[in-house]
C-alpha cells in the first residue's frame, strides 16, 4: 500500500504531529509554505509545489536544497497549491492520501479543500484531512468499522450530498437504525462510540465522516 501525505499552508498552530506519520507515508508533498515546514522539520520531500509566495527567499533556498523536485508556478494560475499537489500525489498511483495545514485560516479556501476529498474518493483513494483537533474522512455508501481512538473521541457525521439515506449507527452511545438526514440536520453530530468499536452504514448520498477532540490541546 502506498501512502502520500500534502501539507500545506494553513496555520501552523493547527497542524498535526507529522512526526507520528512518518512511518505511515511514503511520500511527502509541500505545497507551497508546507513544503518549508517539511524542510524545516527535515522531512523528506518528494516534490515541493505552488507559487511559493507566502515565503522568503531564504525560506525558498531552504526547500529548494531539501526537495527531490521543486517546481515553481505563477501565482495567475487555475489549480490552487494545493491541487497541484493533489495532481502530484495522483501521479504516485496511492492508495492513501494524508492532507495536513489545510484548515484553519481562510475559510473559502478550508471549504474547497473539503471538497476535494470528493475528488480524491472519486479515483478510488482514501483521502483524510488530518489537523491538531480533527479528522474528516469523504465515505460512499457502504458499511465502516470505526475504533475507539483516544486522540479523537467524538463521531459525527455530516451530509455532503443533499440527502443521506439509510444511516445505521451500532456500537454508539447515540444508535440509529435506517434513517436518513438532510443538509441543515445536527441529529449525527457529536456521537461517541459506546464500546471499543462500532460500525456506520448507509444505502444512499455521501456522507462526511469526522472525528474530534474534547478540547484543542496545548
Amino acid at each position: 500500500m502506498t501512502v502520500v501525505a500534502i501539507v500545506g499552508n494553513g496555520p501552523e498552530e493547527l497542524l498535526a504531529d507529522l512526526d507520528s506519520y512518518v512511518d505511515k507515508v511514503d511520500y511527502w508533498i509541500g505545497a507551497d509554505r508546507g513544503a518549508f515546514v517539511l524542510a524545516q522539520n527535515k522531512m523528506p520531500i518528494k516534490y515541493a509545489v505552488g507559487d511559493f509566495d507566502s515565503i522568503d527567499e531564504e525560506e525558498k533556498v531552504l526547500i529548494q536544497n531539501s526537495a527531490d523536485n521543486y517546481e515553481e508556478y505563477q501565482p495567475e494560475k487555475d489549480e490552487t497549491d494545493l491541487e497541484i499537489a493533489l495532481l502530484k500525489a495522483f501521479e504516485l498511483n496511492p492508495n492513501e492520501i494524508y492532507l495536513f495545514g489545510v484548515t484553519g485560516g481562510r475559510i473559502d479556501h478550508e471549504l474547497v479543500n473539503i471538497q476535494l476529498l470528493y475528488l480524491i474518493r472519486n479515483k478510488g483513494i482514501k483521502g483524510v484531512i488530518i489537523d491538531h483537533v480533527n479528522y474528516l474522512e469523504l465515505t460512499l455508501p457502504g458499511t465502516y468499522e470505526i475504533i475507539e481512538d483516544e486522540r479523537y473521541s467524538n463521531i459525527s457525521f455530516i451530509p455532503y450530498t443533499e440527502k443521506v439515506e439509510g444511516i445505521t449507527l451500532t456500537g454508539f452511545y447515540y444508535p440509529l437504525t435506517n434513517k436518513t438526514i438532510t443538509w441543515g440536520s445536527t441529529r449525527c453530530i457529536s456521537n461517541k462510540l459506546s464500546s471499543n468499536s462500532g460500525t456506520f452504514s448507509y444505502d444512499k448520498g455521501i456522507l462526511l465522516l469526522i472525528k474530534s477532540r474534547d478540547a484543542i490541546p496545548k
